[in-house]
């Protein structure tokens, strides 16, 4: 007979566990999601047609996903980290092989019913995989460099494939995702500075390998004046978007940039600027508010829990999910170079999306079985 508890844990029941599930957690995901609806139908002219709807689909599918994910026991995730790792690192290799190109870029999968980007599961699988190696290490052991030689290979190989597609956003989101549990691991801090030392002698080499679109990007964030109607067009909208909301906007669906097509990707990368313009300062404040909650949560998950695996998996999946956010908000107001990096929940994507809710699945089971002790011990794959 199908035994439920096989899956979901042997020492909580299925029922205790909803009760620890933090439905408040929930509901909050659900109302930033729901921002995103309404600026997917603002965009689309007042229609749930071809984006709005189809993010209501796939978040309610996250949700699903999220919950089945939460009531497994962190004990099983610890477990399968590494088979996960390596069919995400397969299914990057694929796209090398067998993807397609989109947008210029050879980033996706075409399944027939889901085109996927192996890319964002990866950002997950290696959080796990990495909390998974670090939990085995005693916190004198994390600086012993033959510990640091199969966990940096974890985030380099990945990180080499993406940057290949070309997809510099998502290749920088891995790099600070295995950094994160290097830090939070307790790595030394020479380790760090060497690293930062080593990127800024090399940077002379990165400049050389870039697209040229890529070094465009970096002339037109240094000085986006130089090429107003070309390479600079996109934050120069964005910026005059934002600008023109003001302190409350001009009214949902009333955005002059968005609907009259000035602003570009404005359902996906630059989806935050339309809401700043629309809903002005106060509703980009709002939005950010809901956003700092959400990391607020996620950290606080991180310290309470009980064993080293779940805190290092939180706090991965909350500093990343800050980053999405910073990196995405810094990059349209002109902070950042544009480098394609989706605002989570609120842009259209489905593998985002998705994958991104199985993350906090993950954030999600490591509070509810925050006070299980895991020993450092060899635990197996399965």
């Amino acid at each position: 007979m199908f035994d439920l508890r096989r899956f979901t844990g042997r020492d909580m029941k299925l029922g205790d566990k909803l009760l620890e599930f933090n439905w408040g957690f929930l509901l909050l995901l659900t109302a930033i999601s729901s921002i995103g609806f309404a600026m997917l139908y603002s965009v689309a002219d007042g229609s749930f047609s071809p984006w709005a709807l189809r993010q209501m689909i796939r978040f309610g599918a996250g949700v699903g996903i999220m919950l089945v994910v939460a009531m497994v026991d962190i004990r099983i995730w610890m477990r399968v980290a590494y088979p996960l790792y390596g069919v995400a690192l397969a299914l990057v290799l694929a796209v090398d092989i067998v993807g397609f190109k989109g947008m210029g870029a050879q980033r996706w999968l075409n399944l027939g019913f889901i085109q996927l980007q192996p890319s964002e599961i990866m950002k997950v699988a290696l959080l796990l995989a990495l909390a998974r190696y670090f939990h085995g290490l005693a916190h004198d052991e994390v600086s012993r460099i033959r510990n640091l030689i199969v966990p940096l290979l974890m985030v380099v190989v990945p990180v080499g494939l993406v940057v290949k597609q070309p997809d510099l956003g998502t290749a920088i989101l891995l790099t600070i995702a295995g950094g994160t549990i290097f830090f939070a691991a307790g790595l030394a801090w020479r380790y760090f500075i060497f690293s930062g030392i080593a990127v800024l002698a090399a940077i002379p080499v990165i400049w050389d390998r870039l697209h040229d679109y890529q070094r465009n990007r970096v002339f037109t964030f240094l000085d986006p004046e130089r090429d107003p109607l070309g390479a600079g067009y996109h934050i120069l909208q964005s910026k005059i978007a934002l600008g023109s909301g003001g302190l409350f906007g001009k009214g949902f669906m009333q955005g002059t940039q968005a609907h009259l097509n000035f602003l570009p990707e404005k359902q996906t990368d630059f989806i935050f600027t339309m809401l700043g313009e629309e809903l002005g300062f106060v509703g980009a404040m709002a939005l950010l508010l809901l956003y700092a909650i959400v990391l607020g949560f996620s950290l606080n998950v991180a310290l309470q829990c009980r064993n080293q695996f779940g805190r290092l998996l939180a706090m991965g999946v909350a500093v990343s999910f800050f980053f999405y956010v910073f990196i995405n908000t810094a990059m349209v107001m002109g902070l950042l170079p544009v480098v394609g990096v989706p605002l989570p929940l609120v842009s259209y994507g489905g593998t985002a999306m998705l994958s991104l809710m199985f993350a906090f699945g993950l954030l999600m089971s490591c509070h509810i079985h925050r006070n299980v002790e895991i020993s450092r011990g060899p635990t197996g794959f399965f």
